[in-house]
C-alpha cells in the first residue's frame, strides 16, 4: 500500500488516525515545551523557529509523536525526521561518584574558543546543528571539568539553540488544556488538566449520554466531552440571551463530521419553554466566531524576558484553505429539544467563571432527569459553597460535595527524580451532586 493511499484512508477516520493528514491541526512542541504552537498542516504553511522559517509539508503523513530536527537544506531550513538513540539518559551507568564538582570553574566567557564567526562559517559550509554542538563541546576548556549532570545540561542548552527539535503532538483534551494553562489560563477559566478530567468523571460522561453544558471557557470543556463521547449521544451548549458562547477551541480537536453533528446549542429560553403544539421559537441562527484560518496561535516562553506570551503568527491567507466540513455548534433541532424536555438530560456540567453559580444552577438543574449527576467548576470556593448551601435548603440535590483537585508534577531523570521546583498550586474547585425530585421532603441520614 502506498503512503499516499494510507494517508487518505487514515484521513477518513481522522479522530482515530495515527498519521497526520492534509488540513489537520497539530500541536507542535518545540524544544521540549519551551514553545507550543497550534498549526494547521497544509502544503504551504510555515513555522518560524528562531530566525529560520521552515515549511510544514514534511509533517504531513507522519505519525503523531514524531520528532523533527531543523536542518539546513539547499533551499533553506527544513524539518527532517529524527529518531533519538538510546544514549544520553544512561548517566547511572557512568561515573557519578561525585569525584568532580564545579567549584573551580569560573564563568568569565573565555572558556569557549569557537567564535560566532566560526559558527557562521560552519553553517555556510552546510554543517548540521549536532555538528555545531559537538564543535562547541570540543572547543570548551571547562567541559571536561564539569560534573556529568552539568555536561548534560550544557549539551541540552546548546542543542536547543543550534539544533532545535519539533515534536508533533495530537491536539487532544489533555494537550490543549496543558498548552493553554501554561500561558493563558484565563482563556480557559484557570482550569487545570486534572480539574478537567475530574469534571468529566463527576459529570458521568459516558457513551450515548446527553450532556447539558454551560461552557464559558472557550470550548475546551465542549471539545473534551465530545472527544470522550466519540460520536454517540449529544453535547448541548446552553446560554442566556440570543447568542451562544464561543467555542473556538473545539475546532482544534480534529473532530470528524459524525462527532461535530453531536455538538449543538440551544438557548435557555428554548429549553425552558412549555409548548402546546407550537414549535420551538425559531431564533436567528447565530454564527459562532471562527478561528482565523490565516493564523497560528503560539504558546511559548520568551527567551529575552523569561515570560510567557501568546501571539498570533500571521500567515498569508492562501496558505490555509478553509476545510469543507461540518462546524461544531449547530443549532439543536426542535425534535431533539422536545425529546430532551420529555426525558431530561443525563448529566450537567457547568464551567462559567463569569456567572454566579447558584443563579445558573437553579435555571438549568430542572432540565436534568432525576438521579442525574451534575458538576460545577469555579475558580473560587466561596461561590460554590453558597450554591451548595442553597441546594441543600431547596432540597434539589443530594450527595453534594466540593472537591479541590491536586496535582504534583515530577521530573523523572536518572538519579535526578524529584518534584518540579515550580508548579501550579491551584486548580479551582468543583461542586458535584445528584438531582432528586423535590416533590417530597428529603430526610438526610447525615
Amino acid at each position: 500500500m502506498s503512503i499516499n493511499k494510507a494517508v487518505e484512508e487514515d484521513s477518513n477516520q481522522n479522530q482515530n488516525s495515527r498519521l497526520t493528514w492534509e488540513g489537520c491541526n497539530v500541536l507542535l512542541d518545540i524544544n521540549d515545551g519551551d514553545r507550543l504552537v497550534f498549526a494547521r498542516l497544509t502544503a504551504a504553511s510555515t513555522l518560524k523557529i528562531g530566525n529560520k522559517k521552515c515549511c510544514l509539508q514534511p509533517l504531513v503523513g507522519c505519525p503523531f509523536g514524531s520528532l523533527f530536527l531543523v536542518e539546513s537544506g539547499k533551499e533553506g531550513p527544513i524539518l527532517s525526521r529524527f529518531v533519538p538513540n538510546a544514549e544520553g539518559n544512561n548517566l547511572e551507568e557512568k561515573d557519578v561518584d561525585g569525584s568532580k564538582d564545579n567549584r573551580a570553574i569560573v564563568d568569565n566567557n573565555t572558556a569557549q574558543s569557537l567564535t560566532s564567526e566560526d559558527i557562521d562559517e560552519m553553517r555556510r559550509q552546510g554543517a548540521k546543528g549536532d555538528e555545531i554542538v559537538d564543535a562547541l563541546i570540543a572547543n570548551s576548556a571547562t567541559f571536561e571539568k564539569k560534573t556529568l549532570f552539568s555536561q548534560e545540561k550544557y549539551r541540552i542548552k546548546k542543542q536547543k539553540k543550534y539544533a532545535p527539535r519539533v515534536l508533533v503532538r495530537r491536539p487532544s483534551a489533555r494537550s490543549i488544556c496543558e498548552a493553554y494553562f501554561k500561558k493563558h489560563p484565563d482563556k480557559i477559566g484557570f482550569m487545570r488538566v486534572d480539574a478537567l478530567s475530574l469534571l468529566l468523571c463527576l459529570g458521568n460522561v459516558t457513551a450515548n449520554a446527553d450532556v447539558l453544558v454551560v461552557d464559558m471557557v472557550g470550548g475546551i470543556l465542549t471539545g473534551a466531552i465530545a472527544e470522550r463521547l466519540g460520536g454517540t449521544g449529544y453535547v448541548c451548549n446552553t446560554y442566556r440571551g440570543s447568542s451562544p458562547y464561543p467555542v473556538e477551541i473545539t475546532r482544534m480537536f480534529n473532530l470528524n463530521d459524525e462527532i461535530c453533528k453531536r455538538i449543538v446549542h440551544a438557548s435557555l429560553t428554548d429549553l425552558n419553554s412549555f409548548q402546546t403544539g407550537a414549535s420551538v421559537s425559531e431564533s436567528k441562527e447565530e454564527t459562532l466566531p471562527a478561528v482565523q484560518s490565516g493564523g497560528v496561535e503560539v504558546v511559548g516562553i520568551s527567551s529575552e524576558h523569561g515570560c510567557m506570551e501568546i501571539t498570533p503568527e500571521t500567515v498569508p491567507s492562501p496558505i490555509i484553505k478553509p476545510c469543507k466540513s461540518i462546524k461544531p455548534g449547530q443549532k439543536a433541532l426542535p425534535e431533539t429539544i422536545e425529546l430532551w424536555k420529555e426525558n431530561g438530560f443525563s448529566s450537567l456540567i457547568i464551567a462559567a467563571p463569569e456567572l454566579e453559580p447558584w443563579g445558573i444552577v437553579k435555571e438549568v438543574l430542572p432540565l436534568l432527569s432525576f438521579s442525574a449527576p451534575f458538576a460545577v467548576y469555579h475558580q473560587y470556593a466561596q461561590p460554590l459553597a453558597t450554591c451548595m448551601h442553597n441546594l441543600q435548603i431547596e432540597k434539589m440535590a443530594i450527595g453534594l460535595q466540593i472537591s479541590e483537585p491536586w496535582l504534583r508534577e515530577y521530573q523523572v531523570l536518572p538519579s535526578r527524580t524529584h518534584p518540579h521546583m515550580q508548579m501550579s498550586a491551584f486548580g479551582g474547585y468543583i461542586l458535584s451532586g445528584t438531582k432528586i425530585s423535590s416533590s417530597e421532603p428529603v430526610t438526610s441520614s447525615n
